[in-house]
């Protein structure tokens, strides 16, 4: 059996490249997994749920013989046996330990075709729920009289993959539409800033697709969500209140 793992391991590892971003990407130590692929070792019924979920394959595929699994390999790649609910969903399935790092507040930073030549800063709450990553986003913009003029709330679901965070959503409004956000740390040790591209539609009466450079700025656990929910709104690009990172960040996407 630890024959045909280390062997079908090894065919996988050699299709995706870096063995090292492999084990960076599913969390295992690179000596421990060096053990499953030279057979020394089987990994334990957790670490092979996390390994058969990085490559997409069922965990019972690992024992076949080499053969037979490598031709599976070449079927998979053109069809699926997942239900058509399942083929987005079972992506988002048991991600809240790899996500862990990542759980809490957050202010959002993009630009709109809605506002243009704006900043919009958000709120955004991932949180843990039943093995799943839940995100809220809170989005408002405020009149120069401090009325609120445009407010929108957005609920999905945050997966990890490839060192990526994508986090998929739908607007709590009747025209229910999506938003996409795919992210990374600015920094691998760190998780104050996550930044990368947002996808989506901006409000009416234009209802314009867009994507947008973002920064995600993580809150101090001390600052409650009413407050940093009366810090969102429009700003400039020269408004100080927004962070210097992220101001830096949408003014070199915008001149781009």
């Amino acid at each position: 059996m630890s024959e045909y793992f280390s062997k079908n391991l090894r065919f996988l590892c050699a299709e995706s490249g870096s063995i090292a971003q492999v084990c960076r990407d599913i969390g295992i130590n690179r000596q421990q997994f060096n053990r499953y692929l030279n057979g020394s070792g089987m990994p334990s019924a957790h670490n092979l749920r996390r390994i058969a979920r990085y490559f997409n394959i069922n965990e019972g595929d690992f024992v076949l013989d080499s053969e037979t699994f490598r031709k599976g390999r070449i079927r998979i790649s053109f069809s699926s046996s997942k239900s058509p609910s399942r083929l987005v969903s079972g992506l988002f399935d048991e991600q809240s330990g790899l996500l862990r790092r990542y759980l809490g507040f957050y202010h959002g930073h993009f630009v709109t075709p809605t506002w243009d030549d704006k900043i919009m800063r958000t709120l955004i709450w991932l949180r843990e729920q039943d093995g799943y990553v839940v995100s809220h986003t809170f989005e408002r913009a405020l009149s120069q009289d401090g009325s609120i003029v445009q407010k929108t709330k957005y609920s999905g679901l945050a997966s990890y993959r490839g060192n990526r965070i994508y986090v998929l959503e739908s607007a709590n409004s009747e025209d229910g539409f999506l938003s996409n956000s795919i992210l990374y740390p600015a920094h691998r040790q760190q998780v104050k800033y996550l930044q990368g591209m947002t996808m989506g539609v901006a409000t009416r009466p234009r209802m314009a697709p867009y994507s947008s450079n973002t920064v995600w700025k993580k809150l101090p656990e001390r600052m409650t969500a009413r407050e940093a929910l009366r810090q969102t709104g429009v700003f400039s690009f020269n408004d100080t209140r927004i962070d210097v990172i992220a101001r830096k960040q949408l003014n070199e996407a915008q001149k781009v």
